[in-house]
Formats: structure tokens, sequence, C-alpha cells
């Protein structure tokens, strides 16, 4: 066996928590298909659960003088109810310019509903279907494809671009159309990730540039993380048309390779990227994305020390996580969690980063996307519709949580 092929999986985290709205608690250091049965490793690596000493940080940015204090979040209340299946969310800049923007109050954000395709222009108490997009949902096998990312391009005020990752019958996709109150024809930019069920990706976002960042799936085929050529298992690194970034360390759109299945990233204030990923049966992880770098799937799952993969800041059993949405605010990451039906809270730097608290342990159901908005709230969202849970009364909700 590849003496690096081992993961060293920290048995410590949130344990269960009472059905309080505030209910938080810390763990020591640093330490999915979203909730579906687990796969098993190929051979000739396999994962062992064995606990272990605090990974290696890769976090390295002077700390914010946030970083270490633990902000007091709280649910502030609902933005809207009734959207099946939130995903990707997007703020306006200039929501003055969309209909009715006299009748809207506090920020306003395109959201996308992954099973209908459905676009929403929402804001506090407020949503209007604006336009559908056409998406391949499997819904009805427990998948999770359909509408997932989007993102604005950073000159959006001025160019009206708008971009979505989205399933299609054929492929996953990102593709850019224009919007001004509804959207324009769609077109495709990035075709040919390769699509199933499970592990589809999806996330999106725009870095130092403007060259977008795309994480993707390994699409239930362990052989395609490892191989650089393949578009799956990966994050991706494009120009604003859809061609691999100058720099890449492989000559084509990779940037990082060796992932399972990343459906959360996000910039921090020094430009680093942070990703949310889904483990197996070793560990939920949350990583810093860097060039070139080598996450380790299928071979290994959460940290292997000095094993030679790049080690996640954090780390989780899979049963107190699954990751999506990603949001950096107050020094920390903040991730939804769906099957440990939380928000989780990761600082990022200085003598606690790697330090984990959780919030609102099971009383919203599962918790998927997470977005920092322009007056400094969190925008979480629940995704008890995607097949996974028993629905309650008034599902999907936006979350408003204050910091």
């Amino acid at each position: 066996m590849d003496a690096r092929a081992t993961r060293r999986v920290l048995l410590r985290g949130g344990a269960g928590l009472s059905l309080v709205a505030l209910a938080g608690c810390s763990t020591d250091g640093p330490s999915g298909q979203e909730s579906s049965p687990r796969t098993p490793s190929p051979s000739p690596a396999t994962t062992s659960a064995v606990p272990t000493a605090t990974p290696t940080q890769t976090a390295s940015a002077p700390p914010s003088p946030t970083a270490s204090a633990a902000p007091d979040p709280e649910v502030a209340g609902t933005v809207v109810d009734g959207i099946p299946v939130p995903w990707g969310i997007a703020f306006l800049p200039d929501p003055s310019r969309l209909a009715g923007s006299h009748l809207r109050t506090g920020p306003t954000a395109l959201v996308g509903a992954r099973d209908t395709g459905d676009l929403y222009v929402v804001s506090q108490g407020d949503k209007q279907v604006v336009g559908t997009l056409d998406v391949r949902s499997r819904l009805d096998e427990g998948g999770e494809t359909g509408l997932l990312g989007l993102a604005l391009h950073p000159e959006f005020a001025t160019n009206r671009l708008l971009y979505a990752y989205l399933s299609t019958d054929e492929d996953n996709r990102i593709v850019q159309m224009t919007f001004d109150g509804s959207p324009g024809k769609p077109q495709p930019i990035l075709t040919g990730i390769a699509t199933s069920v499970h592990h589809n990706g999806g996330g999106l976002a725009f870095g130092k540039g403007g060259l977008l960042y795309a994480s993707t799936g390994d699409a239930e085929d362990q052989s395609t993380p490892q191989d650089k050529t393949s578009l799956n298992g990966k994050v991706l690194r494009l120009t604003d048309t859809g061609d691999p970034a100058p720099g890449n360390p492989f000559g084509n759109e990779v940037f990082s390779y060796g992932h399972r299945n990343v459906e959360g990233i996000r910039f921090d204030e020094h430009g680093r990227l942070w990703a949310s990923e889904f483990g197996d049966k070793g560990a939920d992880e949350l990583n810093l994305i860097r060039r070139g770098k080598d996450y380790g799937w299928p071979y290994v799952e959460g940290s292997d020390g000095q094993g030679g993969y790049a080690d996640p800041l954090a780390q989780w059993p899979v049963d107190q996580c699954s990751p999506s949405g990603i949001a950096i605010a107050a020094g920390r990451a903040w991730l939804g969690a769906l099957q440990g039906e939380c928000v989780w809270s990761v600082v990022l730097d200085g003598p606690d980063a790697g330090r984990k608290r959780q919030y609102f342990a099971g009383g919203y159901g599962r918790l998927r996307s997470v977005a920092p908005a322009p007056d400094g709230s969190l925008w979480v969202t629940t995704s008890n519709r995607d097949g996974r849970a028993d629905p309650r009364p008034g599902d999907d909700r936006i979350l408003r949580v204050t910091l």
C-alpha cells in the first residue's frame, strides 16, 4: 500500500445537539455524495479511520482582527419560503434596475431552484420567477443534478453577464447569458463535464483577474480525479469566455485535482480559494485550493499528514457534515451541512485556525447553500425537498443569519 494512502480521520467533532436555534459547541483543532450510500474505495489504496494528531495546516495569511473571535450567529428570520431546493445564489449590485424595485427591501439576489431550473429574483419577503433554464433533474432517482451554481461577472454592472453551472441529458456544463430583469438565451462556454446521478459538483466563483473558477465532481467514476486530462473531480480555472486560464499548471482547464465532489467554493479577503468537499467513509473536508495540488481522492480522505497530498484545514466524520455551500465572513468559513443539519464555522487563521463550531443543529433540517449578503448577513438555504428528507411546512426556505 502507498504510504500516503492512509488518511487519518479525526473522530472528534460536534456531537448531536439539541434542537435549539443557537446551539453551538467547540471542537478542538482542525480535524458525500450528499447523504446517500457511500461507495467503496478502489484498490490498490484504501482508507482507514485511525485517530491521529492535528494535521498540517495550510493557511498562512496574517489573521484578520476577527479571526479568533467567535461570532454569535442568530437566525434573524426567513427571507422567503416555498422555493424547492434553492442552490445557487448571486446578489445583484444594482437591483434598482429591476421592475418593482421600489417594493423590495434589503439585499436582492438571483436564486436558482435546482430541480425545476427556475430562476428567482429574491428580496426580503418577496420572490419572483423571472425565467426558467432547461436542466436535467434526477430528483426521482435521489440525484443531485439540475441548476447548480450561479455567478455574476465582475463587470456585471456594465456587461450584465450571468453564469450558471447546470446539468443536461448529456453533460454538466457552464453557460453564459445576459440578465437585465430576465435571463437571455444561455450560451455554453464549457461542455463535456461528465454527469451522473451523484457527484456533479457545481460551484462557481470569480477570482483575481476576472478568472472563473468551477468545481466538479467525479460523476461516480473514481478514475477521473487523478486524470489531469479529465474535467471531473477538479477545480477548474477559466477565462470569462470558457478557455483555459493562462498559467494553469497542466496547460488545460485544470487548476487542482484529486477531488471527490466539491459543491461550494468561495474566495476570502486575502484572495485565497476555499472549498467544501464531500467525503465517502472517512472524512468531509474544508480545503484551501492551491494551484496544481493533488487532494488525494480516491486514495485518501482527510489528512495524511506528511504523506504528500494536500491536507484539509478541517475535517469531519461524514455523518456530522456533508458540506455543500460555503461563505467567508468574520475570519471564518461558514458551511451548510446537509447530513449534519447545521451550519459549521471554521476559523481560518491565527492560533485557532481549524477550530470548528456547530450552529442550528437539527432546527431547520438539511442546510445547503450559504452566501454572504451585502448587508453583512448570511443567507442560508434549507434543502428538505431534495428527496432525502421529509419537507416541513414552508420548505424550502432561505434563512437570514446575522453574526
